[in-house]
C-alpha cells in the first residue's frame, strides 16, 4: 500500500545498523508532523543509501511517498511506513527512487524470528 504525506520534520532519530541474512543494513527514522487543526506525528523510515540521498533534516517541509507494510512475529503484528520518495517543499530538486523499493533491505533484517530491526 502506497500513500503520500505532507508535513514538517520535527525529530530525527538515531541511525540504526545491523546484520541480516542479506548482509549489513542501515535505517534512519524521522518524525513528520502533518499540518492542520489537529496535527499528527508519524514515524517514517528510510533505508540504505536513500538516507544519504534524501538528506532529511529537522525543520524541513516535505512531501513523502511511503509504502506501508505489516508483518507478524511471534503472534504480534508490526507495521512500518518506509519512505521511497522525498520532495523538499519549495525546492525543485528532490531525492527519490523511480519505483517503490522491492527487497532492497529486508523488512525483518534479523537472523532469527526474535531479532527485530526496530
Amino acid at each position: 500500500m502506497s500513500m503520500e504525506l505532507k508535513g514538517r520534520v520535527v525529530q530525527l532519530l538515531a541511525p540504526q545498523t545491523g546484520m541480516g541474512k542479506n548482509g549489513q543494513w542501515r535505517k534512519q527514522e524521522f518524525i513528520l508532523e502533518t499540518p492542520g487543526q489537529y496535527p499528527k506525528k508519524v514515524c517514517l523510515s528510510i533505508w540504505g543509501d536513500k538516507i544519504d540521498q534524501f538528506g532529511v533534516a529537522v525543520g524541513q517541509a516535505l512531501t513523502v511517498s511511503v509504502d506501508l507494510s505489516s508483518r507478524e512475529s511471534n503472534g504480534r503484528w508490526y507495521t512500518e511506513a518506509r519512505a521511497w520518495k522525498v520532495q523538499k517543499e519549495g525546492n525543485s530538486s528532490s531525492g527519490y527512487a523511480e519505483h517503490p523499493p522491492v527487497g532492497d533491505e529486508p523488512f525483518n533484517a534479523g537472523t532469527s524470528s526474535d531479532d527485530l530491526p526496530f
